[in-house]
């Protein structure tokens, strides 16, 4: 069973190799080996899942090289959960994508571009999950920054540039960072290998200690988008496009969240920063919906409660307890699946109606009421609406914040349930706007051309009085808008008809979300299982170190 611990990560980057090797041809056997692969690696994982959470923790070393000198990767029931909720949410988006790349017209973009990068971004994500040392850690970081940095900037138009270009730079500090971690871990204890290192830093100096956690804290809410170190999400995600837009947003954030996760339980039991991370959790429920509440364009919207409900997780990380963590657990897997979801929605009104400027939305509710069932369920999923799995998770971090009692986790909360008020107020506002209220006498119709953003440049030598204004004019997009285009950047044609795999994949994702609510017994008792693992530590090192 060991053996098939590198097969997640090792499976995408093959068929990326193949993949290019083939080039832009044979459109459907690409698209075929592309479903394929990621069907595999979520076959896999729910493997990996089940013996982990029967058997403990499968570890394997790469060459046969016992730590430090080689590569560790270990599956516990916490990376076993992630592999399989990231892998059945990256199977979907491709699905998703399958659908936009045909309603663009265009099926060289997404095989010939699209599909390798993302095959990539999976393999980083996986071994993320899987690293068992901090070097891996860092190469599964730089695989997914590499890779997005392509899926960002798909299209090369100036819009994404620009977006891709803020990514890349916060996300190269973070890298410098990062680098500069591992060598001082390296130098205090000899070693990067997690279970050698839950061993070693117990006799490192407290303040050394307290260093490199605030270190690699620091990094790893970066990539988490914690408040403060969130500005760059919001002007980062929305232009590209949605199958892009929604990966990104549901998964990429919660790979710096599973890091937080294990390096606090693994390398810092009862670490000195609580404090510091209750504090940053406050902060970013406030923020990140103070600022949900001031946008007007759906995906600004998201993409503010996304920096908002990190802040849950966050609460449970800090609070470093049984409850709390089992709750942080929970709270991601719901998180990843419906923050996907709901950018996936957004991608289908704005391929429907042309815009996600909610001002110029409305009457979606009478004319696409599957749009509409499609949006509710998971809005009322991110409010927390009972039984729903969001409020399942909520209530789990609540709950240990009462039972902590201290003022700090008070605050947390208190904190956390005005944060889910003020999520069901901006779900109720986007409802009422796109949904509810009668279409406003502005809105596109069928047939429409949206602008293209190649062209973000105008031409000097137009006159300004004579350019129309509004989709299709070409003019420069104002700071913080969203462009509506393709793969490629260029312009649309809205549709009422949506390609098949478009509204399925988005279905499927709201049953995937659904479903934890269902088996809401069976996956509490998971996840505290898992935070039970993770506390004790000795499992984890037992399974690495062959103790």
């Amino acid at each position: 069973m060991n053996a098939l611990v590198p097969l997640p990560v090792l499976l995408p980057l093959c068929v990326t190799g193949l993949k290019l090797a083939i080039g832009p041809r044979l459109h459907r056997f690409q698209r075929f080996i592309s479903l394929a692969v990621l069907g595999a690696v979520l076959v896999l994982s729910v493997v990996l899942m089940v013996a982990a959470d029967r058997h403990g923790p499968l570890s394997v070393h790469l060459g046969d090289f016992a730590p430090p000198v080689g590569i560790t990767l270990v599956a516990d029931r916490l990376a076993g959960l992630m592999l399989t909720v990231s892998s059945a949410v990256t199977l979907l988006v491709l699905v998703y994508s399958l659908g936009q790349g045909m309603a663009d017209r265009d099926d060289q973009a997404p095989v010939g571009v699209f599909h390798p990068a993302y095959l990539i971004l999976v393999a980083g994500v996986s071994c993320t999950f899987l690293a068992g040392d901090l070097v891996n850690l860092y190469v599964g970081f730089e695989i997914m920054l590499v890779a997005s940095f392509v899926l960002l900037t798909i299209g090369g138009t100036a819009t994404r540039i620009r977006a891709g270009s803020t990514y890349v730079i916060i996300s190269l500090f973070s890298s410098v960072l990062f680098l500069v971690a591992i060598a001082m871990t390296y130098a205090v204890a000899g070693t990067v290998n997690f279970a050698q290192l839950a061993e070693r830093l117990q006799e490192v100096p407290l303040g050394v200690r307290t260093l490199l956690e605030a270190m690699l804290l620091t990094v790893f809410a970066i990539k988490a988008a914690v408040f403060p170190l969130a500005a760059w999400l919001p002007d980062s995600y929305p232009t590209a496009p949605a199958p892009v837009t929604a990966v990104f947003a549901g998964l990429l954030t919660k790979v710096g969240v599973y890091s937080m996760l294990r390096t606090q339980t693994l390398l810092f039991p009862g670490h000195r920063l609580g404090d510091l991370l209750m504090l940053a959790a406050l902060a970013s429920m406030a923020v990140g919906i103070l600022g949900a509440v001031a946008q007007t364009d759906l995906k600004r919207v998201l993409s503010f409660t996304l920096i908002s409900h990190i802040g849950y997780m966050v609460f449970g990380i800090a609070l470093a307890g049984r409850a709390s963590i089992a709750g942080a657990i929970v709270y991601v897997a719901h998180h990843i699946t419906v923050q996907t979801t709901l950018f996936l929605v957004a991608g289908l009104i704005e391929r429907r109606d042309g815009t996600t400027e909610l001002t110029r939305l409305g009457g979606l509710a009478k004319a696409a009421p599957l749009l509409a069932v499609l949006f509710l369920v998971p809005a009322l999923n991110l409010a927390g609406i009972p039984p729903l799995s969001g409020f399942i998770g909520k209530l789990g971090l609540m709950r240990a914040g009462v039972a902590d009692g201290g003022g700090w986790a008070w605050a947390l909360v208190a904190g956390s349930a005005a944060t889910s008020l003020l999520t069901l107020y901006v779900m109720a506002k986007v409802w009422n706007l796109a949904f509810w209220r009668d279409a406003p006498p502005g809105a596109e119709e069928e047939g429409v051309v949206l602008e293209s953003a190649e062209d973000d440049e105008p031409d000097d030598e137009a006159d300004d009085e004579e350019r129309p204004t509004g989709s299709g004019s070409g003019l420069p997009v104002p700071a913080g808008a969203v462009v509506a285009a393709g793969f490629l950047g260029q312009s649309i044609t809205t549709s009422k008809r949506l390609p098949w795999p478009m509204p399925v994949a988005t279905g499927a994702a709201v049953a995937l979300g659904l479903s934890y609510t269902v088996l809401g017994g069976p996956l509490t008792t998971f996840a505290q299982a898992a935070a039970t693992e993770l506390l004790a530590r000795t499992p984890y090192i037992e399974a690495v170190l062959g103790r």
